[in-house]
């Protein structure tokens, strides 16, 4: 796929992903344009100051919830990168109706004006909570997935194609537990809720990578999963601060032990690649013939952080939160 004639949006563009999504395709992919989509003028600002001032890059100030506004800043667009969210899930929680507003009616503005516009592929961003989830959260992301995929229906007679990537915890990524962990190292102590959790972890760049494979790839309709290592988050505690005293304090609510990434039904409509696994449509309505090339999965199968074939220990989560132990000493770290 060429990417040099390409005119590529970004919704939530000012966020952890969003940055280093925009800095890796202008060093990578040469796109003709990038539009960031973002509601808040100040992180575009700072964003801008800090070396994203490419000519090539267009700040757009918007509101996913705003249908309108989405029309307008998509004219022209060919691909859409949908990371806009509400993700903190004690937020969600607390905010439920405004997660919903986000989370799914934003969603549903995007797929919506991406058709109207003529996009060519949208890709949104999904997490392992929407998974059998536990809080609402993940349950607003499990609907925007559901609105990705059967939008394809709407999308038949055009050339829109729309698919999903579902990845688990991004290192790093605004609100991540690692620098948390990383503050409460200067106080001598660590607390997790359960000694027995677990969790994916995957690096930013890996996420951004990832995306930019499938985009490439997709058809319209899969549900792409990476292979990705999973660790203890006491371990992680342990590779932060070695000398910290760690308290459990017990599971909060709406907070699982171990997060799931291909659920047991969903393992039955997909299949497996070398780096991936993808879930296909469960009913191609929209009549495309579509194949995917890859093996089926086992019966019984699922993909969950404490079923994983692959592990990272203290010193393998040391070389993944190395950078962020530089920007702590610098001053750059992001809570």
């Amino acid at each position: 796929m060429d990417w040099t004639d390409k005119v590529v949006l970004v919704t939530g563009g000012t966020g952890s992903f969003g940055k280093k999504f925009i800095k890796t395709l202008l060093a990578e992919k040469h796109p003709r344009k990038i539009i960031i989509f973002s509601r808040d003028e100040l992180k575009q600002h700072e964003m801008r100051v800090s070396g994203y001032d490419d000519p090539t890059l267009r700040y757009f100030i918007g509101d996913v919830r705003d249908r309108e506004r989405l029309v307008r800043a998509m004219h022209g667009v060919n691909i859409v990168v949908h990371a806009a969210a509400l993700k903190q899930v004690p937020a969600c929680e607390y905010n439920p109706m405004e997660a919903v507003k986000t989370n799914i009616i934003g969603t549903s503005n995007v797929l919506e004006a991406a058709l109207d516009c003529g996009v060519s592929k949208v890709l949104a961003l999904s997490t392992d909570k929407a998974v059998s989830p536990a809080n609402l959260y993940g349950g607003t992301k499990l609907v925007a997935e559901k609105l990705v995929i059967q939008s394809n229906n709407y999308a038949a007679g055009s050339s829109t194609r729309y698919s999903c990537v579902r990845y688990g915890n991004v290192v790093g990524s605004r609100g991540s537990v690692v620098p948390l962990f990383i503050k409460m190292r200067a106080g001598g102590k660590i607390t997790i809720t359960d000694e027995r959790m677990t969790r994916f972890w995957l690096s930013l760049e890996q996420g951004v990578h990832f995306v930019m494979d499938c985009i490439e790839q997709m058809e319209g309709g899969e549900v792409f999963v990476p292979k990705i290592p999973s660790t203890k988050v006491i371990d992680l505690a342990r590779a932060i601060a070695p000398d910290a005293q760690i308290d459990i304090i017990g599971i909060r609510p709406g907070e699982k032990l171990h997060e799931d990434l291909l659920s047991e039904d969903e393992a039955r409509n997909a299949v497996e690649r070398e780096s991936m696994y993808i879930i296909r449509p469960p009913e191609t309505l929209w009549n495309r013939n579509l194949h995917y090339a890859g093996d089926p999965l086992p019966e019984g199968f699922s993909y969950t952080s404490d079923n994983n074939s692959e592990w990272l220990n203290v010193e393998g989560i040391k070389k993944y939160i190395a950078p962020f132990e530089a920007d702590f000493l610098n001053g750059k770290l992001e809570g």
